[in-house]
């Protein structure tokens, strides 16, 4: 078996070492992840400037390809460019903090495996909740365990996992639950700040509105403490709306008159 890795956090990252380790034991891997951080790009792809691509090795061994661009450069890049054959799955993480709710649309980590997603590559996205997080083994360990399953069990095209694991130890986990994404979002602002030199500049700061309360919420879920996994795709029509629309009739507006 042959997985694609990747992240957001960036090729040097603890996350992603812990990821490549634990999968090593089941998969071929190959690596290409952002030269440095890009959290939080969204599905942001480099078109008119040159992307780069360097060996990066970590205590002396090589590790993976660094690339100068965003996690869906590197999806693209390693797909197309590095790998010799496609993989048969993408892992993108292990993240720092939580992926649930609107985060999955800002998320770099998810839009690395999005990518693949869309281009047709079986893909998961593995997130710890916590942006300082110590210990990745659970969740490294996770991955591999996943990564067998979606061996042996195809998922629908255009669709991929979105994996959230609440930072504490495994024998705290409630369990693993199957997950919808929520309806959470932030309520942010940018706050007005001075540097040294009395100059303004604006610094993104916020909390989360939390609106969902079942247990078979990403968001809810991992605050007690489950392991969540939902199956996203990038079919973004609202189909219920979409029915509604019919009475509108919108396929006469070219006919009819402005008031």
């Amino acid at each position: 078996m042959k997985i694609l890795v990747s992240n957001d956090d960036g090729i040097d990252s603890p996350g992603i070492s812990a990821l490549v380790k634990s999968l090593k034991e089941i998969a071929d891997v190959t690596v290409v992840a952002p030269q440095n951080e890009q959290s939080a790009v969204g599905h942001a792809i480099t078109m008119k400037i040159p992307l780069r691509v360097t060996p990066y090795y970590k205590n002396g061994d090589f590790f993976g390809y660094a690339v100068d661009g965003t996690p869906a450069d590197c999806v693209k890049m390693g797909i197309r460019n590095i790998m010799k054959e496609p993989p048969d799955l993408v892992f993108s993480g292990i993240n720092n903090g939580s992926n649930t709710a609107i985060n999955i649309i800002y998320s770099g980590t998810v839009s690395a495996a999005r990518e693949a997603a869309i281009m047709e590559v079986p893909a998961a996205a593995i997130s710890v909740t916590n942006h300082a997080t110590k210990n990745f083994n659970y969740a490294a360990k996770l991955a591999k365990m996943l990564a067998l399953k979606m061996k042996n069990n195809k998922l629908t095209l255009g669709t991929m996992l979105n994996v959230n694991v609440p930072d504490v130890a495994e024998e705290e986990l409630a369990g693993i639950i199957l997950t919808k994404q929520g309806k959470s979002k932030w309520d942010d602002i940018y706050e007005q700040r001075q540097d040294p030199y009395g100059r303004d500049y604006y610094w993104l700061t916020g909390k989360m509105f939390e609106v969902d309360t079942n247990t078979d919420i990403d968001q809810v879920a991992i605050q007690k403490k489950y392991v969540s996994i939902t199956p996203i795709h990038f079919d973004l029509t609202d189909y219920d709306t979409f029915d509604k629309m019919k009475s509108w009739h919108i396929e006469n507006l070219m006919n009819e008159k402005e008031a």
